[in-house]
């Protein structure tokens, strides 16, 4: 089938790579003139790294990515508060990196090795299906017809907001707003150990990475109207920061030489369905666990290789295979986000007394006990991957 993937990030590409695997002809549109950088960290484990081994990139991933050795929680002072090392509940490091959510996306995409047309610097204005095909309006003018479309295009879908109505029907905003941004030259260095702060409102995580660049991550609590624009995120992050501890005045001083900014709202999507006709989604623009809930990206790769595989089986049962793709994820998804939802404490206290609990926790952490109780039940969370037809 030739079947258009509108969204070049994670889900697309992955989902690109297996369907041309099972036989079919799939094209990439991405909005963006270029594949996107920056971005937050992610820790890539799990069935997620199942897929990426089934993909050939697992070297690529842990050349380009970090294993770190510790996460270290602070005071205001930069007094230790607790910390824990990955390993103590992931078992082994071979199964496990934390890599820039841009870096995977390239890995991935450089995976397709040039087989699979993409089209940038474009995206979808209209889509018509008729039942047989979907004719595609491009934002560029151009019309094509498909046999199916696929948004993997994110939280803000416009696959989505085509096909199933308005994001405000399925958005579940969480108060929280994230600020991921890179930095040349910042100091001090602390090599391959995540430091976190948070305060009443907020938390403040540091992370150094190579080149002598540095990653800075805020979770700030923001309960007003959306922001769009970077002067006025960063004049909201500044707003809401004021008088914040440890590095953070440093941290909102070095905002205008930022390499690299990115600012969103930390939200989940939630649909009844994420299939209507001859058109699907994918990844976060289906079912968005949000920042808060981790493995987003694993869980994007993991949807894109189930919902291929579906349609491998499927022998031209597009409906039965959509079908399938969403009574294998949704229970997986649906407790991610109801996980997630309960989070903002570890990522923004509302109060004292809830940041008093999220030091209380950071300082167990260091127990293996407590470790595997926190961590252990989403290590098992995982979905059977199914097999993949060769086309």
């Amino acid at each position: 089938m030739d079947v258009l993937v509108v969204g070049a990030g994670i889900a697309g590409p992955t989902l690109a790579y297996w369907l041309l695997h099972a036989g079919h002809r799939p094209t990439l549109v991405e909005r963006a003139p270029a594949l996107r950088s920056g971005g937050h960290l992610v820790d890539f484990w799990g069935a997620g790294f199942d897929v990426a081994e089934r993909m050939g990139i697992v070297p690529e991933l842990a050349r380009r990515g970090y294993h770190l050795t510790e996460a270290r929680a602070v005071a205001a002072d930069g007094r230790r508060i607790g910390s824990f090392r990955p390993s103590a509940f992931l078992g082994s490091s071979s199964r496990y990196v934390s890599i820039a959510r841009s870096e995977l996306a390239s890995v991935i995409y450089d995976a397709l090795d040039g087989r699979v047309e993409t089209v940038l610097d474009d995206t979808v204005d209209g889509l018509d299906d008729d039942g047989e095909r979907v004719r595609v309006t491009l934002r560029s003018g151009n019309v094509r017809d498909f046999d199916l479309v696929v948004g993997a295009d994110g939280l803000h879908s416009q696959v989505r907001r085509l096909v199933f109505g308005a994001q405000e029907r399925f958005e579940r905003y969480l108060g929280i707003v994230v600020a991921a941004l890179e930095i040349d030259g910042y100091r001090p260095r602390d090599e391959l150990v995540a430091l976190m702060h948070a305060g009443v409102g907020y938390q403040a995580v540091r992370l150094s990475l190579r080149e002598d660049t540095t990653l800075v991550l805020l979770t700030v609590r923001h309960d007003g109207a959306p922001v769009s624009g970077p002067e006025q995120q960063q004049a909201l992050l500044r707003a809401q920061l004021a008088g914040a501890g440890w590095e953070v005045p440093a941290i909102l001083d070095a905002l205008p030489r930022a390499r690299t900014f990115y600012f969103d709202r930390v939200s989940q999507i939630r649909m009844p369905s994420w299939t209507r006709g001859r058109v699907a989604l994918v990844g976060d623009a289906a079912a968005c666990p949000s920042l808060l809930a981790g493995q987003g990206s694993a869980l994007a790769m993991v949807g894109s290789y189930v919902l291929a595989a579906e349609l491998a089986e499927a022998d031209g049962d597009h409906a039965g295979a959509f079908a399938r793709y969403e009574t294998r994820l949704r229970p997986l998804l649906r407790a991610k986000q109801d996980a997630a939802a309960g989070l903002g404490l570890a990522f923004a206290p509302r109060s004292r007394f809830q940041l008093l609990v999220r030091n209380a926790v950071m300082r167990a952490m260091g127990l293996p006990l407590v470790a595997n109780l926190a961590m252990g039940r989403s290590l098992r969370d995982a979905v059977e991957l199914p097999a993949m037809p060769v086309g």
